[in-house]
């Protein structure tokens, strides 16, 4: 009977780990990085970061990868965003009623208090278990399991009303947080009945919220219309800028995801808008066809010769396609127009080195010396710097890039002994040489914490 009291216990705890695992980032998905995506996000997202009294500089908008619809915060100041959700969104302002409400959670500091939740419901968990152990002890097996089983749902139960108290609380202060910056809810409760429609097809009964993690979308809307409808920005227009630049970024996402041949259905040559231009020039990029790529992104650049990402986009092409040469020209002048932004600079910095040409490789190392230094985050751009350095005949500087690389990509294996390498190679006590110390430390420790999982 001990087994059996234990097993329940254990389904009570996995129960609750999976619950909690999934407000976490999952390691599978991968991170989509583009610089106008994220300076789209930057910009939509710094009147709400602001009205919840948070620092702009401090707080991240994160796409990842994955078609479902979803949004989270998991710890710290970053709001990640699934591809899915922009997939499904209308508008702009739909994206800004979720991000809202992502703020709300931040502000709330819900996933530290997440814990909270979790010990009031194993409290309870624990405190059914010594009952029933005691009406098992005392011969009344039965009583003891009943009782066992009774409180695991009423702590299950619990910890389920504790995340949607955390939703209604996030949903409010988001709803705070677009008054307080002049923007309408609308989208904020139209993207709510996208997510009811897809509680409806999913068959998800509409009586009661009980036993989710979050309130049903009707519920959601119900409070909700009633706040905004009475909110004086209820009425405000849209920003145009914003929709017309969410429409770009959803046609971008969308030729670079899917199927070209889903994107051409979605956006027929027939289409000359520019998303539809957009989502084109990607999916004829990414299905092979090179001549029509180029043709899509030239009309782009003609129609707008100075939008820098129309230009990162057709030096990108033109250097995928084995024409690094001809993509130099376009790439500086989009480095030059967004105030070398780091994820173009690292293509225009990957241009340069597979020019092949050694002249150009001082302004390579210039420009990903920049592009690492605003944003160190960036594997593919501390590759490059390596390639640079190596070339240059920087044995210890080349080491000194692939160690960064792979420590950011979870490879202290390979991260430790390049650091090894710099060190061995640059003076002592430089910066240089104190960031490979750096490295070769946090790999160490990181390895041995592998080793030590392994036991």
């Amino acid at each position: 009977m001990a087994q059996a009291s234990f097993k329940h216990l254990r389904t009570f705890i996995a129960c609750v780990l999976a619950l909690a695992l999934t407000a976490q980032p999952v390691m599978a998905q991968s991170i989509l990085r583009d610089a106008e995506t994220e300076a789209f996000f930057e910009e939509i997202s710094e009147p709400l970061i602001r009205a919840a009294g948070l620092d702009p500089a401090n707080v991240d908008i994160v796409l990842i990868n994955d078609p479902s619809i979803n949004a989270f915060v998991a710890g710290g100041q970053i709001v990640y965003l699934h591809s899915g959700l922009i997939e499904a969104a209308k508008t702009a302002n739909e994206v800004q009623g979720v991000i809202a409400h992502e703020l709300g959670h931040i502000e709330g500091g819900h996933v530290i208090r997440y814990s909270e939740g979790v010990s009031a419901a194993s409290g309870l968990s624990i405190a059914s278990l010594i009952l029933a152990a005691a009406a098992i002890a005392a011969g009344a097996g039965e009583a003891g399991m009943g009782i066992l089983a009774a409180g695991q749902q009423a702590a299950l139960g619990k910890f389920l009303a504790f995340s949607r108290a955390q939703e209604g609380t996030a949903d409010a202060s988001g709803a705070r947080y677009l008054s307080a910056a002049g923007i309408t809810g609308k989208g904020s409760i139209n993207f709510f009945k996208t997510l009811q429609n897809f509680e409806f097809r999913l068959g998800i009964p509409q009586e009661d919220s009980y036993g989710r993690t979050h309130p049903l979308s009707g519920e959601r809307i119900s409070v909700l219309e009633d706040t905004y409808s009475a909110d004086p920005a209820w009425e405000k227009t849209l920003n145009p800028k914003w929709e017309s630049d969410f429409k770009r970024i959803k046609a971008k996402l969308t030729g670079f995801l899917a199927d070209p041949t889903d994107t051409m259905r979605d956006y027929p040559e027939t289409d000359k808008s520019i998303p539809a231009r957009y989502a084109r020039a990607y999916a004829w990029h990414k299905g092979a066809y090179p001549q029509k790529a180029l043709e899509e992104s030239s009309s782009l650049v003609a129609l707008a010769p100075d939008d820098p990402y129309f230009l990162e986009l057709h030096g990108q092409i033109l250097l995928e396609s084995g024409k690094p040469v001809d993509a130099v020209l376009p790439l500086r002048k989009a480095v030059e127009l967004t105030g070398n932004q780091p994820l173009i600079a690292a293509i225009f910095g990957h241009a340069l080195v597979a020019t092949e040409d050694k002249a150009n490789l001082d302004e390579a190392a210039t420009v990903l010396k920049a592009a690492v230094t605003k944003d160190n985050q960036n594997p593919f751009a501390w590759y490059q710097l390596g390639v640079v350095y190596a070339q240059k005949g920087d044995t210890a500087r080349a080491a000194l890039a692939s160690a960064e690389r792979y420590l950011m990509e979870g490879a202290p294996q390979f991260a430790l002994p390049n650091a090894q390498t710099a060190m061995a190679g640059l003076t002592e006590y430089t910066p240089d040489w104190i960031r490979a110390q750096d490295i070769n430390m946090v790999a160490e420790a990181q390895l041995a914490q592998l080793k030590k999982r392994r036991r």
